[in-house]
């Protein structure tokens, strides 16, 4: 199993009523949440954990996760609110008002972490559960545990926004590299990580910090899969982009549904990916994405619509 670990929030997504007016709906949403859903409809054998509200929009995430064979069983329900982003489009990329406050997620502590059954293969973080307390250093804590002996896989995800101790914030980053096995980033990513310079030397210096496969995403010039022996570039399909939302989440999805498919999600076979699985991985990972911008909001692709 894949286990998903990080927020699980609602998206409050702009709407036209049907006597035009402007209105908000809501959609189960957050970062890690979007995988979790993507992986369990893409056929994986998935996993999920956070926090959620005892509200009905904790009944909707938990009613979404269902629906799309996330098993939820290691999270916990909680006498708080639900985390909740208003969601702004301009020219099909979002922008966010977030209530965090006390939520049920955000307050996540070590202490409510669970021990991890056997079954748990690979363990993904990321998204903007890190930079915030106590739930940020929850997470870290589980990640580090997972990577003594399962896959460990980040996407940091920044949103520079959410961050307000950013020294706090970038040593849970580093730290977290440093036990990664395999790590997603934008060229925006690595940069406020590491600075300015060239993206390919940020990249080659990275994997020298502990991960043995770095994927770029790079939007409509497809993907980017770095390991110590090759470079692999798989194209991004043709699409008609609707919005960007839940587009590298999704293809987050694809890369680890690729790797389990394939047999190939342990420490050893990620250290020593060959070419051929890895493209395999990144094009089921690009596909899947394409149908996510292709539609509004974060609405990944089954396996039957690929």
């Amino acid at each position: 199993m894949i286990l998903c670990a990080g927020e699980a929030l609602i998206d409050m997504l702009p709407r036209t009523t049907t006597l035009g007016e402007d209105a908000y709906a809501p959609y189960p949403g957050g970062a890690v949440f979007n995988t979790a859903i993507a992986l369990g409809r893409l056929g994986a054998n998935v996993g999920f954990f956070s926090g959620f509200s005892e509200d009905f929009f904790g009944d909707l995430l938990k009613q979404s996760l269902a629906q799309s064979h996330v098993d939820g069983s290691l999270s916990l329900t909680v006498d708080r609110p639900c985390t909740v982003a208003f969601v702004k489009l301009v020219n099909g990329h979002a922008t966010y008002a977030f209530y965090d406050e006390n939520t049920a997620g955000r307050m996540l502590t070590e202490a409510d972490l669970p021990p991890l059954p056997d079954t748990i293969e690979a363990v993904f973080c990321g998204g903007i559960s890190l930079p915030v307390e106590p739930c940020g250093a929850a997470y870290e804590r589980l990640f580090v545990e997972a990577s003594k002996t399962r896959v460990t896989m980040i996407d940091p995800n920044i949103r520079p926004g959410f961050i307000r101790d950013e020294a706090r914030y970038r040593a849970r980053i580093e730290h977290m590299l440093t036990h990664a096995d395999i790590v997603k980033v934008s060229d925006e990513d690595l940069l406020w990580l590491m600075g300015d310079g060239e993206i390919e030397a940020h990249i080659e210096l990275l994997l020298t910090k502990g991960p043995k496969l770095v994927c770029l995403t790079m939007g409509g010039d497809g993907v980017k899969g770095y390991t110590a022996g090759h470079v692999t570039h798989v194209a991004a399909e043709k699409v008609t982009v609707v919005d960007t939302v839940g587009a590298g989440d999704t293809f987050n999805a694809g890369l680890l549904a690729g790797l389990q498919r394939a047999g190939k999600l342990t420490k050893a076979h990620v250290a020593d990916l060959d070419e051929a699985t890895l493209r395999a991985a990144l094009a089921l990972g690009a596909k899947a994405a394409a149908v996510t911008v292709s539609r509004a909001g974060a609405n990944p692709p089954w396996a039957h619509d690929l």
